[in-house]
């Protein structure tokens, strides 16, 4: 007889759309994606403004009978039966809502971009290793299937040593007279919730540099790299467009991450206009086709392959009897995996690895002169910070 899968008991922080998406994930049947040995329990879910959107969010996602709901983040840490907090609130919040989770004693799932500066970043790894509990940025696209597929083809040395990849991951939001279709007050374009298309959008063109040029470096010859950034400013002043070139000098390579609010990546909702991503050696290419957080599926093309691309598809599963699979729940049986077996972060991507990618994305702010405000941007903790508390500032 096969042994009970381990299950982890998750609270959901924040009822936005980001964390309906988690939670529908996280209640799919795991069989459904063929896993076996971990599985999640629903247990509570806080909104900071009332109980009332916590009660609507659960109908929402189709909870099962018996979850908690609560209208303040306070209650949501101090719930005993909650082993780890996923965040799912807006940048600007991270720091402060994960410290409060930790401060609690709960293990923490922390949405991406993981902070707003590396100091923030910095301060949650310490203070997570300091209370020996698990944290993990939740860039869910490291997991997928195609992901990992894609890391081990480069590590066969399938395409030789990788020396470019350029992602782009990009909207078409372009509006009338320089405007975007985004209100002002959108997280997408406010400064006070750290928008702008580098942490919301960039951080997942960084992800595919991030994974192929420094993650699969060996740790020995572990090499940050040098940051050369160039943003266009929105008139809220966020970044609207904005490009990375990231230069590893001793392993002869380069990545150029771009993001854009004015055009997307997929001009014609078909991927027309070809791959998201291109990661190149001596001796051939991987195509991921977008976009870059959701990749279905990717293309090898070969020097020597006589003009022939190997296609490989990698849909993400559906429990059908949900009618639903969105692909973050191979993030959520990380966090299961790693509780289960006593580790306190991921060796898909590691804290250290989680503050580089912040010390660049800050290093390309500073470069393009963008400034959030202190409230967001502060490495004090702060419990009752309005970010914790949900009240009006």
């Amino acid at each position: 007889m096969a042994s009970q899968p381990f299950n982890l008991k998750w609270g959901i922080m924040a009822t936005g759309g980001i964390a309906q998406t988690f939670t529908k994930d996280l209640l799919t049947n795991p069989a459904s994606r063929d896993v076996h040995d971990v599985a999640h329990k629903l247990v509570a879910v806080a909104s900071s403004s009332s109980k009332d959107s916590a009660v609507s969010f659960l109908e929402k996602v189709k909870a099962p009978e018996g979850v908690k709901t609560y209208g303040s983040y306070a209650e949501l840490v101090d719930d005993p039966d909650v082993e780890i907090v996923y965040v799912a609130t807006p940048h600007s919040h991270h720091f402060q809502n994960t410290m409060l989770a930790l401060e609690a004693g709960k293990h923490v799932l922390c949405e991406k971009a993981f902070t707003v500066n590396a100091a923030q970043a910095r301060k949650l790894v310490e203070t997570a290793k300091a209370k020996n509990l698990f944290l993990m940025e939740a860039v869910w696209t490291r997991y997928f299937p195609l992901s990992i597929k894609i890391r081990e083809l480069v590590q066969s040395g399938a395409i030789g040593p990788v020396y470019r990849v350029i992602a782009d991951n990009s909207f078409g939001n372009d509006g009338p007279n320089g405007t975007l279709t985004f209100p002002d007050e959108d997280r997408m374009v406010n400064l006070d919730l750290a928008g702008g298309a580098l942490l919301d959008l960039g951080i997942y063109s960084l992800t595919w540099l991030f994974q192929i040029l420094y993650h699969l470096q060996p740790e020995a010859e572990k090499e940050a790299p040098r940051t050369v950034a160039a943003m266009n400013k929105y008139s809220t002043g966020a970044d609207e467009m904005t490009n990375i070139i990231l230069q590893f000098p001793k392993h002869k390579s380069m990545g150029v991450a771009m993001t854009c609010l004015r055009l997307p990546t997929n001009t014609d909702g078909h991927n027309s206009g070809g791959p998201a991503i291109k990661i190149q050696g001596p001796l051939g290419e991987i195509q991921v086709m977008g976009p870059a957080f959701k990749p279905l599926q990717y293309r090898i093309v070969k020097k020597d392959g006589a003009g022939k691309v190997e296609v490989v598809d990698c849909p993400v599963p559906k429990d059908p009897e949900r009618d639903w699979g969105h692909g973050m729940f191979w993030e959520a049986d990380e966090c299961a995996r790693c509780l289960r077996d006593g580790k306190k972060e991921s060796d898909t991507l590691p804290l250290s690895e989680s503050i580089v990618i912040m010390e660049v994305m800050e290093e390309a702010l500073k470069q393009g002169d963008i400034q959030y405000p202190d409230l967001i941007t502060t490495d004090v903790y702060d419990p009752k910070s309005p970010l914790n508390t949900g009240s009006k500032h």
